[in-house]
C-alpha cells in the first residue's frame, strides 16, 4: 500500500481495506495515478473522502467511496474536455466519474482527466 503522509488518510484507507477490498483496490489505483502524475500533490480527509490539492493549497480533486461505487471528483471539472460525455454532474463547476471496478479506471479515461487537470496548474 502506498502510505500517506497524513495519518487521517492512512486511517481512512485502512478502514476501507478492512471493509471492502475491491473499493480499496480502486482507491489505491487512483492514488497511484495521482501521485505518479503529480508527486507534489497534497492529500487530506475532507467531505468524507480524500481531497487532493496543489502547492498553493487549492483543491483540484478527490476520491470518495460510496455504497456501490467510488467517485473521482474534479473541483473544476466543467473546464475539462469531455467529448465522450464521461463526466457526470450538472453543477456550476464540479464533475465526477463513477468507478465500479478497476477496469472502469481505464475505460473511463480517468488518468487523462487527471493529467488535464494537473496541466492546468501551469496555465493559471
Amino acid at each position: 500500500m502506498n502510505l500517506s503522509e497524513s495519518k487521517e488518510v492512512q486511517d481512512f484507507l485502512e478502514e476501507i481495506l478492512a471493509t471492502n477490498e475491491e473499493k480499496f483496490s480502486i482507491l489505491k489505483e487512483l492514488r497511484e495515478i495521482v501521485f505518479t502524475n503529480f508527486e507534489e500533490t497534497n492529500e487530506k480527509i475532507m467531505y468524507g473522502g480524500i481531497m487532493f490539492s496543489n502547492q498553493r493549497d487549492e483543491n483540484w480533486g478527490g476520491i470518495f467511496a460510496y455504497k456501490n461505487h467510488v467517485s473521482f471528483e474534479f473541483t473544476e471539472g466543467f473546464k475539462l474536455q469531455d467529448s465522450n460525455n464521461i463526466l457526470d454532474g450538472a453543477g456550476k463547476k464540479r464533475r465526477h466519474i463513477k468507478i465500479k471496478s478497476l477496469a472502469d479506471i481505464e475505460e473511463k479515461k480517468v488518468e487523462s482527466f487527471i493529467k488535464e487537470t494537473i496541466g492546468s496548474f501551469n496555465n493559471t
